[in-house]
């Protein structure tokens, strides 16, 4: 079966750190771009971080810059997110989704449509 299931999401509080992994399983991620997205309650879904095939183009959504960091090991087909400095804002559940091919994340974020695979959400609560 091919998909993405995202992992790390837990309760933090303001200031602190999660990391937060998307790993794939029935294909190879190498040939893949990946992208969190997260879903605030009452907020549509928005972008927040993208990796292109290889790892060397990053995105971030201007909320996050500088506190946000993506990676990846293709080695261990997985995607991470770490977050740092967290805020309530950050409350959300992060999605992380899979598109086919080496012109994505390029010049900025993925879209939220036309992406080939979708996890079902890891929620992340950042709270006293």
């Amino acid at each position: 079966q091919l998909q993405v299931v995202e992992s790390g999401g837990g309760s933090v509080q303001p200031g602190g750190s999660r990391r937060l992994s998307c790993a794939a399983s029935g294909f190879n991620l190498e040939y893949w771009a990946i992208g969190w997205f997260r879903q605030a309650p009452g907020k549509e879904r928005e972008g927040v971080s993208c990796i292109n095939n290889s790892g060397e183009n990053t995105n971030y959504a201007d909320s996050v810059k500088g506190r946000f960091t993506i990676s990846r090991d293709n080695a261990k087909n997985t995607v991470y997110l770490q977050m740092n400095s967290l805020n309530s804002e950050d409350t959300a559940v992060y999605y992380c989704a899979a598109v086919y091919g080496f012109r994505h994340c390029i010049s900025g974020l993925l879209p939220s449509y036309g992406l080939d695979y979708w996890g079902k959400g890891t929620l992340v609560t950042v709270s006293p």
